[in-house]
């Protein structure tokens, strides 16, 4: 297979700061879409890996996976897109379409196993794929979203990983009017799982160590804001979204759902988390886990964005400071997400 160069910014061996390279892109087949990439969001997910918190890497590592871009050709089968289209990529790029749960639209789950958009291997090139932190990409187009026109395009990037990641366990656990809604932790993900559950008429409450952020989490629509060191009177929830990225104790969050309520974890902690088996067993409370989401729900969620208006809160950067961005999201500096003007790479 034919293949073209195109500039990147990755990490080239471990424990050194992400630089430019050139990495390889496959000339189009004739149903992949070729994509000039206009911005990528920064995920805590892409600090992990940097960061080796998940296992052994394959170098280099061009990570991104929040990608905004612009069609600029299309395969000869291609039928739903065209040049010209604005389009998203997420955390998937192929998967085997063949499996149940691929003809189920859950192709997150995909039994042999799917191809996530950087670090995995490439079916089509050998070695491995290569993220969004780059200035073009190709992809399948089932594999490709639509970003509604009404959406800007920046702040819609952190809807490709951080949005789908909290409303699909939010739409899965029926969240809607009537519903006590907790989310614990307001970064990328939680600030995006207070608007979306408001929206959806929940009464909506956000756990956070942070007392500076008490007062942003009602600017993003939370009913309450509770401290995560102190009680709740009103503790009694129907589901909570758990959204951090670092050790914390789950069973006190569990204390706090009703009978038959639930638990879900969409952050990712490198390490365990205890469980006292007694905080689940009384009031046949669950703990559950959810995993982005398929393409079909994806484009649902960004059409649920686009009637209500709901994008990231976001900060652009130049690709130049994406290493000072990785440090200040360790340091949980960043309300709530970082995009990466991609155009600053081809600018160079």
């Amino acid at each position: 297979m034919t293949t073209k160069n195109v500039n990147a910014y990755g990490i080239k061996q471990p424990d050194l700061p992400l630089s430019p390279l050139i990495i390889p892109r496959r000339e189009i087949l004739p149903s992949d879409i070729e994509i000039e990439i206009l911005y990528c969001g920064i995920c805590h997910t892409d600090l992990h890996v940097i960061n080796s918190e998940w296992g052994d890497n394959v170098y280099p590592i061009v990570p991104g996976h929040e990608i905004i871009g612009k069609v600029i050709a299309v395969g000869k089968d291609v039928t739903r897109f065209q040049p010209g289209d604005i389009t998203g990529v997420g955390c998937m790029v192929d998967s085997c379409r063949h499996c149940d749960y691929c003809k189920a639209g859950l192709e997150q789950f995909c039994e042999p196993g799917n191809t996530i958009v950087f670090g995995w291997p490439d079916k089509h090139l050998g070695g491995h794929t290569f993220g969004g932190f780059s200035e073009k990409i190709v992809v399948d187009e089932n594999y490709v979203l639509h970003i509604p026109e009404n959406l800007d395009a920046a702040s819609a990037a952190p809807l490709l990983c951080a949005g789908i990641t909290v409303y699909s366990p939010l739409r899965h656990w029926k969240a809607g009017p009537g519903k006590k809604i907790g989310v614990i932790g307001i970064g990328g993900l939680g600030h995006l799982a207070v608007k979306m559950a408001k929206t959806m008429g929940c009464h909506v409450t956000v756990f956070t160590t942070s007392q500076a952020k008490l007062v942003d989490a009602k600017r993003l629509g939370a009913d309450e804001v509770v401290l995560s060191t102190q009680e709740n009177a009103a503790n009694k929830f129907d589901l909570i979204i758990d959204t951090v990225s670092a050790k914390h104790d789950i069973n006190d969050y569990l204390h706090k759902l009703k009978v038959d309520g639930a638990l879900v974890m969409v952050g990712l902690p490198p390490d365990e988390l205890p469980l006292g088996v007694g905080n689940i067993v009384h009031g046949r409370k669950s703990i559950s886990g959810s995993n982005i989401g398929g393409i079909a729900e994806t484009q649902e969620m960004l059409g649920f964005c686009a009637i209500h208006q709901i994008t990231a809160d976001i900060e652009i950067i130049p690709i130049d400071q994406v290493n000072l961005a990785f440090e200040r999201l360790r340091n949980n500096d960043v309300k709530y997400r970082f995009v990466v003007d991609m155009q600053s790479l081809a600018n160079g």
